[in-house]
């Protein structure tokens, strides 16, 4: 394990709880959020149940997805987050694991959700995850992303921030669309839609995209 993600491993442990506790009732106060979960699910729905959550964090969303007809199961990078979404959301299947490895066999998922789960990968780790996501996605199958908009640089924690009180940091990096259609695209997926909405916070613009993995890709 490299060293940016060891330590974005260990910070997520120490904020597992805070997210546990803060992050209750946000997604009933993202309108945008919801309607992009429940067009993700619709369309995964006419080609499979099995979804995973890669990046699940506490788990806040496999109820969500479980409520629209999906069968969800999660994946995180902190072994403090997956043991929060077990005692937070039980009744779901959660493994610890590295987006760039996943614990799913090729073509198995009818689709999946990267909730500002890729906003951590930095330029040399982008092209293997983007095409992880691709490997585990069955043809025809459907991915949903969450992020920030920017230009790929990396960022840590403003000063003040409830994360730096924390005693943490850790690199995150906002991405353009064209970037994220563009590795999509790289990766063997095709753009249904995509969209915007404001911050809750003086952050940049959360970005949304839906993709379709083709069933010609190569990858």
């Amino acid at each position: 394990m490299d060293i940016g993600t060891e330590e974005l491993r260990d910070a997520h442990d120490v904020l597992s709880e805070w997210y546990a506790k803060n992050l209750v009732g946000v997604l009933e106060r993202m309108p945008v959020e919801r309607a992009m979960l429940d067009l993700f699910a619709e369309l995964t729905l006419s080609l499979g149940t099995e979804v995973a959550d890669v990046g699940c964090g506490t788990g806040r969303l496999l109820p969500y997805l479980a409520g629209r007809g999906l069968s969800p199961s999660g994946v995180d990078l902190s072994p403090g987050m997956v043991a929060v979404a077990r005692r937070e959301h039980p009744g779901f299947g959660y493994e610890v694991a590295d987006l760039r490895e996943l614990p799913f066999a090729d073509a198995s998922l009818a689709g999946v959700v990267c909730w500002y789960s890729l906003i951590f990968l930095a330029p040399d780790s982008r092209a293997k995850a983007f095409a992880e996501l691709a490997r585990v996605v069955r043809p025809g199958g459907y991915l949903v992303a969450a992020f920030k908009y920017g230009d790929g640089t990396g960022h840590r924690n403003a000063p003040g921030s409830p994360v730096e009180s924390l005693g943490v940091d850790f690199d995150r990096y906002w991405l353009s669309s064209r970037e994220m259609e563009d590795r999509f695209t790289t990766a063997g997926f095709t753009l249904v839609f995509q969209g915007s909405a404001p911050p809750e916070e003086p952050e940049p613009a959360y970005g949304y995209m839906l993709v379709r993995r083709s069933s010609s890709a190569n990858t």
